[in-house]
């Protein structure tokens, strides 16, 4: 399952955790990140104990979306250790979300329709 992330909660369960964590920024009115919300939950299940899953909604944490340089949705940042290891961009398969952000050592990938590297980097 999903934790919600906010601004109260973002530095304890995320940039503390001991665990990887992979954070999906969205919007509910964002049709992309609906299409994207099937295979946020089931990777949630898949690698729970593994990956601690979160989902941050960008209108109501604009300065957390600021700070991580996320301004398209949905984005995808994977933190380990407090900074951003791994991130990603738009729709893509189950397959592509999986081996582009959960499966070590695979080359950091972006989704095709949209590169990620300005994302991520925290100011």
């Amino acid at each position: 399952m999903e934790a919600k992330l906010d601004l109260t909660n973002f530095e304890t369960e995320v940039l503390k955790a001991a665990q990887p964590v992979l954070v999906d920024f969205y919007a509910d009115w964002c049709g992309p990140c609906k299409m994207m919300a099937p295979v946020v939950e089931k990777m949630a299940e898949k690698y729970a104990g593994k990956v601690k899953v979160g989902k941050c909604n960008v209108d109501e944490n604009m300065e957390l979306a600021q700070k991580y340089h996320v301004f398209s949705i949905p984005a995808f940042l994977l933190f380990q250790e407090g900074a951003v290891v791994k991130s990603s961009l738009g729709v893509m398969s189950e397959k592509e979300f999986e081996e582009s952000l959960l499966l070590s050592g695979k080359a950091d990938r972006t989704s095709s329709a949209r590169p990620a590297e300005h994302i991520g980097k925290a100011d």
